[in-house]
């Protein structure tokens, strides 16, 4: 997602000399099916605090539901995974020495990535110097896919700047009577939700949607009033909003004091954590929210009902999309080793470059650079739940709420 934030740019220089710092001789041990039963220890690092507390915590507990399922069948090449998961705060420079300690002083087998392009790209970096495989639940921002990286995978169906297709294309499958006129695109300064936005405001221009107000407000933005007033004065049709989760909720709390309701609500990533943002937008006011999705709860994708009732019994909750990504990661890690029969990070390289693995995202397969190739699903919160209204073919429901009802 690519405005090339400032904060992101300046740790490339830091990258490279942390990395160029850490031991790079030796890998973790290739290890051959049956030859030892030490556990296969596969390194983590999340923002379990910080800024991405909340998402990095639902990807930790799709890493340990996976980790849980696996063992209970024998594990991986006849050895229990054990998931070193350490906490970088959500801060770039903990990323970067928690990776560099995992491959160099810990000595995993493996790697699994952390949440955020923010985070991802840093981390990525580290352990391409050490040519180890690099499978990242999360971080589709274009900036990570230009490097020329040969060890990185990203383990959804599409970057960024495609997130935004699908639904461009549902506004195009309307009459022009019920097309929205005027847009508003407020984003988080945010590698990730920032080009989805991008984008659409591009491709909206293009279809005749005037745009009445853009903005890139701070990543530590708490307070919404300022943007909500903003919208609530111009009163565009659609608002589109770059969110990762908090600021999603502070934006719809802000619009609802106002009383300003567009008659379009598309958020990125916010209205994808399930219960917590239902709960903390109030749920009859996500009724007609649009998404972007990666995973759809009801599919019928290889262990996607087990997944589901997994979390279901582990935390009394709906899965979030975010632990459904960290599972497909570990699926793909997974299938990779499997297929070589050995812990060699060249051979399972090269095979991911080779083969489609089949996830509970849908099937998933890589260009040279790491840069998946699918596309994702349009969701839309309809009665206290989420349906999947696009494409036609892959919907969970033929009814599409628009316009958006008024707060209640």
């Amino acid at each position: 997602m690519t405005a090339q934030p400032a904060r992101l740019a300046l740790t490339i220089a830091m990258v490279a000399a942390l990395a160029l710092a850490a031991a790079c001789g030796q890998r973790p041990s290739e290890t051959r099916a049956g030859e030892t039963a030490a556990p296969l220890v596969i390194g983590v690092s999340l923002p379990l605090t910080g800024d991405f507390a909340q998402p990095g915590s639902e990807a930790k507990r799709g890493y340990e539901i996976w980790r849980d399922m696996v063992n209970a069948k024998g594990g991986v090449l006849g050895r229990q995974v054990e998931l070193k998961i350490v906490d970088d705060a959500s801060n770039q420079d903990t990323v970067v020495a928690d990776y560099t300690k995992l491959i160099t002083q810990d000595r995993v087998d493996l790697l699994l990535g952390t949440f955020s392009s923010l985070l991802n790209y840093p981390a990525s970096a580290v352990a391409e110097k050490n040519r180890m495989v690099f499978v990242e639940p999360a971080g589709g921002a274009p900036d990570m896919f230009t490097r020329g990286f040969r060890y990185l995978f990203f383990a959804q169906p599409a970057t960024a700047p495609r997130q935004a297709d699908v639904f461009v294309n549902w506004i195009k499958s309307l009459p022009e009577d019920e097309r929205p006129r005027t847009a508003a695109y407020p984003s988080q300064d945010d590698p990730f939700a920032l080009p989805v936005i991008k984008s659409m405001q591009e491709q909206l221009e293009a279809l005749g949607v005037r745009t009445v107000h853009s903005e890139v407000y701070p990543a530590d933005t708490t307070n919404f009033q300022s943007v909500a007033s903003t919208l609530a004065s111009r009163k565009p049709d659609l608002v589109a909003q770059g969110a990762v989760f908090e600021d999603g909720v502070g934006l719809v709390r802000s619009l609802k004091q106002l009383g300003f309701s567009p008659k379009l609500l598309f958020q990125t990533s916010a209205p994808s954590n399930s219960s917590q943002y239902s709960d903390g937008v109030g749920v009859t006011s996500t009724e007609g929210v649009f998404y972007t999705v990666s995973w759809n709860e009801k599919a019928s994708t290889p262990l996607n009902a087990e997944f589901v009732a997994a979390y279901r019994k582990a935390h009394d909750a709906a899965p979030a999309e975010d632990a459904a990504d960290a599972f497909a990661a570990a699926q793909v890690l997974q299938a990779a080793v499997e297929a070589v029969g050995a812990v060699d990070q060249d051979k399972i390289r090269d095979w991911l470059h080779a083969n489609t693995v089949q996830t509970l995202l849908g099937p998933l397969s890589w260009k040279d650079n790491g840069e998946p190739e699918g596309s994702f699903l349009l969701a839309q919160w309809q009665g206290g739940k989420v349906e999947v209204v696009g494409p036609p073919e892959l919907a969970t429901t033929r009814t599409v709420v628009n316009p958006k009802p008024g707060w209640k």
